[in-house]
């Protein structure tokens, strides 16, 4: 057997395992590029409110949002924005890392849209139950927990495999194959079979680096091993220092009046470039626990962002990691999500991602159609060789 022979079964058996869950990866892929874009548009009515001059005391919007919760669902983050116009979101949810699956895990999810300027309710949101949460755990896990998320990481690992090994298989003798494989050339004439087999050679060969590339970011998401690797190797051969960690004055017994307000002016003011505000408050019963905000400097993406910590009895800025601070590794990390979807390159880029993900997600679909072709054919060969066989020995038999 060839090189090249076995680089196809090695192709041919590494799709057949994976093909599935590659579909599934491509689908809901697909379905995220947009996001944001499309939950804007859909979720309007509660994510937009008409803009005015002060919005009401965070401390006040907080109560008013835990109301509607009641108290056995503690609010764990609030997510505001400098967009005049836009709502408020505080979020309740509990995660259970010993669930099997995404219902389990997520013990529940929910989001309160208020008006911040007013305290009107928009919607209180059973976030768990909707879509995009759910395409996301599909893409992430499969909805399976950790033995999905192991599934999706090696499946990612062989379509690896497979786009190299595609390309060996893909790649021309000469100049005239060549034409055949960077271009659909049909004609009236032209089979479904044939038409298949481009389909699955020219969008793949096109979207192959694209691919490449989403993969791999995949993998940050997949296992802790890569993602040490990839720090390591941004890091410059070297494991970074953790960070030393730090708590809330757990001699306070009093807490500050007001102090998500006073927590929020601090996190504008000191980090004034910032777009989305996401503040992430601590268990109530964590006296060590504190407030930390995460602030994103672009309402579109995630590449530029810096972290603050309070203190959750006073509201002081006890750490301070702005964006302008971290390591060059830290900024390369911060940006492989906005990579994986493409919207590290704005528009084109997702546009892009979007393109790469359908082709991925057809790749499976084309290749089972090319390997149960093959199939059929071999059978019926098979049987025509077996029966031009049999045919022979009856006339020899006669003869003698």
């Amino acid at each position: 057997m060839t090189i090249k022979k076995i680089i196809g079964q090695v192709h041919l058996w590494l799709g057949l395992v994976s093909g599935l869950v590659v579909f599934i990866l491509g689908v809901t892929g697909c379905i995220y590029c947009f996001e944001q874009e499309l939950q804007n548009w859909w979720k309007a009515d509660k994510l937009y409110v008409s803009a005015q001059k002060q919005p009401l005391p965070l401390d006040n919007l907080h109560a008013i949002a835990q109301a509607q919760l009641g108290k056995e669902k503690p609010i764990t983050r609030i997510v505001t924005s400098v967009d005049k116009q836009g709502s408020y979101q505080f979020v309740a949810f509990k995660y259970n890392a010993k669930g099997w699956n995404y219902f389990q895990q997520w013990e529940y999810n929910n989001t309160v849209y208020l008006n911040p300027y007013n305290g009107a309710v928009l919607d209180v949101e059973n976030t768990k139950y909707t879509l995009f949460p759910i395409v996301l755990r599909l893409h992430y896990d499969l909805l399976l927990g950790k033995v999905g998320k192991q599934i999706v990481g090696w499946s990612t690992v062989m379509f690896i495999v497979l786009l190299i090994s595609g390309l060996v298989l893909w790649w021309p003798k000469n100049k005239a194959a060549l034409k055949q494989r960077i271009r659909f050339d049909w004609k009236k004439t032209t089979q479904w079979k044939r038409k298949n087999y481009d389909l699955h050679n020219v969008p793949g060969f096109y979207s192959l680096l694209l691919a490449l590339c989403i993969s791999l970011t995949g993998l940050w998401f997949a296992f802790d091993w890569f993602k040490a690797t990839v720090i390591w190797t941004a890091n410059g051969g070297h494991i970074p220092a953790k960070e030393v960690p730090v708590n809330s004055d757990t001699l306070l017994t009093a807490q500050t009046s007001r102090i998500l307000q006073k927590v929020s002016d601090k996190a504008h003011q000191t980090v004034p470039a910032g777009k989305v505000f996401m503040f992430n408050l601590p268990e109530k019963e964590n006296a060590k626990g504190t407030i930390r905000a995460n602030i994103y400097h672009n309402a579109d993406n995630y590449i530029k962002r810096s972290f603050l910590t309070f203190d959750q009895k006073s509201g002081e800025l006890i750490k301070n990691k702005a964006y302008d601070t971290q390591t060059g590794a830290e900024k390369f990390t911060a940006m492989i999500y906005d990579i994986h979807v493409g919207k590290v390159l704005g528009l084109t880029g997702m546009i892009l991602a979007f393109m790469a993900s359908f082709i991925a997600a057809s790749l499976p679909v084309t290749g089972f159609y090319i390997w149960w072709g093959r199939r059929k054919k071999e059978k019926k060969q098979s049987k025509t060789i077996k029966h031009s066989k049999e045919g022979s020995q009856k006339v020899i038999s006669k003869i003698s």
